[in-house]
């Protein structure tokens, strides 16, 4: 295990240095202007001179993201349990969450700052909706999909409908629940974006945006880059969940 960590360290790590080389190079050679494309130099000094702004901005980004997640999280396990527990929430909601998930959610982001202004709820609201609908979904389409020997198994035991969906629908549903995580943690951090743009006086699409508008643009790569650091780590936590789910499901 360790050294499978040590191999994808330096895997991560040279691809890194490839993708920073080539950017170099396309700066370079191109010649471009530096309020245009900055080069890794002058992003690296703008995030060492602006250490504490964007630590500032960054908190409060992650802060919506993480309770964003959260909530939507769990408002998608709780949908997905309803649907398969009931039948009339199956006839009554799932039309609805069909009609709600062909309507772009970043197009709702005036309207839900509108409506909750250009505080924390509006963005927490936003994420919340982007990653409750793949939970949701995903989570209900296993949920719904128990393979045949396990469907005979529980009728034969007289197992009712909550312990069958507690007991052998719920387990046999976790890999599709952390794919639909993966999802979540991908679309949540543009979740923020989009409400940081929308309106908002901190985080860091508020920051990128600020610093578009007066030239900064090393500065706004800056903020980028933080920003995809905290995904990335988003990322690494569900993918350790993820073995952590399976190794317990197989029992080793």
């Amino acid at each position: 295990m360790m050294l499978r960590a040590s191999h994808s360290l330096w895997r991560g790590t040279f691809a890194l240095l490839v993708a920073l080389a080539i950017w170099q190079a396309i700066v370079t050679l191109s010649g471009v202007p530096r309020f245009i494309l900055p080069g890794p130099a002058l992003v690296a000094q703008a995030l060492w001179h602006n250490a504490a702004l964007l630590w500032e901005n960054a908190l409060w980004s992650a802060g919506n993201l993480v309770l964003g997640l959260g909530i939507g999280v769990i408002l998608g396990i709780e949908t997905a349990l309803l649907l398969a527990l009931s039948r009339r929430a199956r006839w009554l909601l799932r039309p609805m969450l069909v009609v709600a998930q062909a309507v772009p959610i970043f197009a709702l982001a005036p309207v839900i700052t509108l409506w909750l202004g250009y505080g924390m709820p509006s963005k927490i609201v936003t994420i919340a909706l982007v990653t409750y609908f793949p939970i949701a979904s995903a989570l209900f389409d296993r949920l719904m999909a128990l393979p045949a020997g396990l469907s005979d198994l529980s009728h034969l035991s007289g197992a009712g409908r909550w312990r069958e969906t507690l007991l052998l629908r719920l387990p046999y549903a976790v890999p599709s629940l952390l794919s639909g995580l993966r999802l979540a943690v991908v679309y949540g951090p543009l979740a923020v974006l989009i409400g940081e743009w929308v309106g908002s006086s901190q985080g860091l699409g508020h920051l990128m945006l600020m610093s578009n508008g007066r030239g900064q643009t090393a500065l706004m790569f800056a903020a980028l880059i933080v920003l995809a650091c905290l995904s990335l780590i988003l990322w690494l936590a569900v993918e350790a969940l993820s073995r952590w789910a399976t190794t317990r499901l197989s029992g080793r």
